[in-house]
């Protein structure tokens, strides 16, 4: 499955690379997270509690940054597993600036296998871009509130 998004942030590139790198800001904005924890050099574990459809589930995963030129694009590698399945994946976010600031674009591929997968790519897809769109709502709500 394949997702992008283009995100507006009212701030210069340099002030959303740093709320992008900051751990505490993202752990605050991943819907279900519950823990994200360093365990190496741009590498996280995280778990998450997620419902899609009428499967939920805990997860647990790792995410890792690569590709890092800031502050204009990174890469994402996001892996996890649970009971309801996996989900492994990877993003390039690339940071421009825009009239009002910053524009996010997102591009992403995902793979999804066990009972998640069940629930159909098109409810996935609805679901991994509601989940993208919260995240980065709450990452500019920060930046608007002077949290990040």
């Amino acid at each position: 499955m394949d997702i992008s998004g283009t995100y507006l942030f009212n701030a210069p590139p340099r002030q959303v690379w740093s709320l992008l790198m900051d751990t505490t800001a993202i752990a605050r904005c991943v819907p279900g997270c519950r823990e994200l924890r360093p365990v190496g050099p741009d590498r996280y574990e995280t778990e998450l509690s997620v419902a899609v459809a009428a499967i939920s589930g805990d997860f647990k995963g790792t995410i890792e940054l690569a590709d890092k030129l800031p502050p204009q694009s990174y890469k994402l590698i996001v892996s996890g597993t649970g009971r309801p399945g996996f989900v492994r994946g990877t993003a390039t976010i690339t940071l421009a600036p825009h009239e009002s600031g910053t524009a996010v674009q997102v591009a992403a591929s995902a793979n999804a296998g066990g009972l998640i997968a069940r629930v159909g790519q098109r409810l996935l897809e609805g679901v991994a871009r509601m989940m993208m769109d919260r995240f980065y709502q709450c990452l500019a709500s920060q930046l608007d509130s002077g949290q990040g």
